[in-house]
């Protein structure tokens, strides 16, 4: 008993040194500059200042058991052994991380090197970082007749209320190539459905207008008439959120259905009493409503929210527009991202092999 205790008070004592140690490096005091500066000088979101802090804070626990504290100790070396490190390491699942995902900790790295650089502290100079070449990424989307399944398994939900907000939340992400945590922050009175377009702003806190279909503004105006809330949030949680989750053909017992319905009525009244009772929905929840109607549409293949946004871009090139105006419609930053799209909508490859392969002279 005696000896367990030492072994405890010894295992707090060393990690408690180990983050004394940790702390009174110089890297450490640049490193937590750094991110102050991304978010008060470059105003940068709390999802990249956090991700920045996990890859340094990574970088940082290989640095230090090799004596390297300062910025003036990191050389070439040093980022080849770290790279090494990265290219070794697993995850939880026992898989090696991907090249896209080591490319995310370089980035960092970079990132705070540059910021050294404009201090004028002296290290290594940041464009001596090459980032390895990612493998060209396979878009998942879902064709014509697979949307056409997902959106009529909606209508197999027995409760109007979630019924309605489901199948504006899915017609909204096809029409717009919203990301799911674009979709989860909107608005009721930032989406102006009459116009049938909005601005959102997305990564980087860049703003950029989007427009919606006439199905998805039906939808969404179908919805909110029902609605007898004040939450500001456009898509908001109900009761019966999870409630219906068997298989799409099962019947449900009328009186049950009528129940939940009555439910349902209430609580929205309760919830129209107490402005802003009603949250909005999450990222997570979005992603747990589009699995439920994929599962119902038989629809094997993983689909995220993410999907709907590749259908999205995909439908736009299979019809003809042009990548520039696709990229600007998604948000992207640089052309090359939209470009993960064009091998599969080439229509004029398709017509050229149509037309010349396999033919006899």
């Amino acid at each position: 008993m005696l000896r367990n205790i030492v072994n405890i008070a010894q295992y707090y004592w060393s990690k408690t040194m180990e983050t004394k140690n940790k702390t009174s490096a110089p890297l450490f005091k640049y490193i937590m500059e750094f991110l102050e500066y991304c978010e008060i000088g470059k105003n940068q979101s709390r999802n990249t200042i956090a991700a920045y802090h996990r890859y340094l804070d990574k970088f940082l626990n290989f640095v230090l058991p090799l004596g390297i504290t300062a910025p003036g100790d990191i050389d070439l070396e040093t980022v080849k052994k770290y790279r090494l490190y990265l290219n070794r390491l697993e995850n939880a699942k026992g898989e090696q991380l991907k090249i896209i995902t080591q490319n995310y900790h370089l980035i960092a790295l970079r990132a705070f090197l540059k910021y050294l650089s404009k201090q004028d502290v002296v290290s290594m100079a940041p464009e001596k970082i090459e980032l390895p070449k990612n493998p060209q990424r396979q878009v998942e989307f879902l064709e014509a007749q697979e949307l056409h399944r997902l959106f009529e398994a909606i209508k197999q939900e027995p409760n109007e209320l979630p019924r309605l907000r489901d199948t504006a939340i899915l017609q909204t992400l096809f029409s717009t190539g919203l990301r799911v945590s674009e979709l989860a922050s909107l608005k009721k009175d930032t989406v102006n459905v009459d116009r049938r377009e909005f601005t959102v702003r997305g990564k980087g806190s860049k703003l950029r207008l989007v427009f919606l279909s006439d199905e998805a503004a039906e939808a969404i105006k179908a919805y909110l008439a029902k609605r007898k809330d004040n939450s500001k949030s456009l898509f908001i949680g109900h009761s019966t959120i999870g409630q219906t989750t068997g298989k799409a053909n099962e019947k449900t017992d009328k009186k049950s259905v009528e129940s939940r319905q009555k439910r349902l009525e209430k609580e929205m009244e309760s919830q129209g009493k107490n402005a802003n009772n009603a949250s909005g929905l999450t990222v997570r929840q979005i992603q747990r409503i589009i699995k439920k109607y994929c599962r119902w549409a038989g629809i094997v293949k993983k689909v995220t929210p993410h999907t709907l946004r590749h259908s999205f871009a995909t439908d736009l090139l299979q019809n003809g527009a042009d990548i520039r105006s696709v990229q600007t419609l998604l948000g992207h930053a640089s052309i090359t991202t939209t470009q993960i799209y064009t091998h599969v909508t080439n229509q004029g490859l398709r017509e050229i092999h149509k037309k010349f392969h396999g033919k006899q002279k």
